[in-house]
């Protein structure tokens, strides 16, 4: 039996609803053997983040390795990388094992709005890392940074996107959640056009870790041999379901459902 496997380069979140928790329940959920490079340990909740503490860059280049080596890594995606130290050994080991595939979760502030990337790692994250990637995940506001522009419009994003892949990303996916349309509108660009997923809008605070989870998804469909618009569409759908099936647990934003059964990708 073959089992696609992927790879999670991100932090750990002790409440479990995003980072290296949620990346391994969604691969999980799609069928996918997940393995993980941590790079922080955070404590937090659904209320926000009380303490970071980013691992040393030895040991994320350690455990980058040690996964490489071992596994046959079919896709992979990045996270929390909170310094331009560990953007730096996260760019040198996905080089030097080849890994492809790359989805780019450009995380820079948590759900809470506590910050999780230190401004001067922004250039880093631009110039070393994206350039590997084939999609890059951003939501609005990050949208923002890394286009160096305001997005207000479907033409905004279409030209974010654009400035994006100026960039060397192969694609990106600029979602629309942080709007207030619905249907929610995520816009996947890359050089042979704009593709629309829509998807209804989910009254609920139970929003923690939704980039991740959605991010995972499409790095456990390309894991699986998926083109990067079916695994889209797929993560797509997944995480509307995760979020409609949400638990409702703590007093904050709360996690998602990775394990709903109203998606067709969940495991049953």
């Amino acid at each position: 039996m073959t089992v696609p496997v992927a790879l999670t380069i991100a932090g750990s979140d002790s409440g479990a609803g995003a980072g290296i928790q949620a990346d391994l329940k969604t691969f999980a959920a799609f069928g996918v053997y997940g393995v993980s490079v941590i790079t922080a340990i955070t404590a937090q909740n659904t209320l926000g983040v009380r303490a970071v503490q980013e691992i040393d860059v030895g040991v994320i280049s350690a455990q980058l390795d040690a996964v490489a080596e071992d596994f046959p890594i079919g896709a992979l995606k990045t996270g929390m990388l909170s310094s331009t130290s560990v953007i730096d050994a996260v760019v040198d080991g996905i080089r030097r094992h080849e890994l492809r595939h790359l989805v780019v979760d450009p995380v820079m502030v948590a759900k809470s709005g506590d910050r999780l990337l230190r401004e001067d790692a922004v250039a880093a994250l631009r110039d070393r890392l994206i350039p590997l990637a084939e999609v890059v995940t951003p939501n609005i506001p990050e949208a923002e940074v890394l286009a160096r522009r305001s997005i207000r419009t479907i033409e905004d994003r279409v030209s974010a996107g654009k400035a994006i892949l100026a960039l060397g990303a192969q694609a990106v996916v600029i979602k629309g959640g942080h709007l207030e349309e619905d249907p929610v509108s995520d816009l996947l660009i890359d050089v042979n056009g704009v593709e629309e997923f829509r998807a209804p809008r989910i009254a609920t605070t139970s929003t923690h870790g939704t980039g991740c989870t959605f991010s995972a998804a499409i790095a456990a469909g390309l894991a699986s041999g998926a083109d990067l618009s079916a695994a889209v569409g797929q993560a797509r759908e997944y995480l509307s379901a995760a979020l409609s099936d949400a638990p409702q647990l703590g007093h904050g934003h709360g996690p998602l459902n990775h394990f709903t059964r109203r998606s067709s990708h969940a495991v049953r």
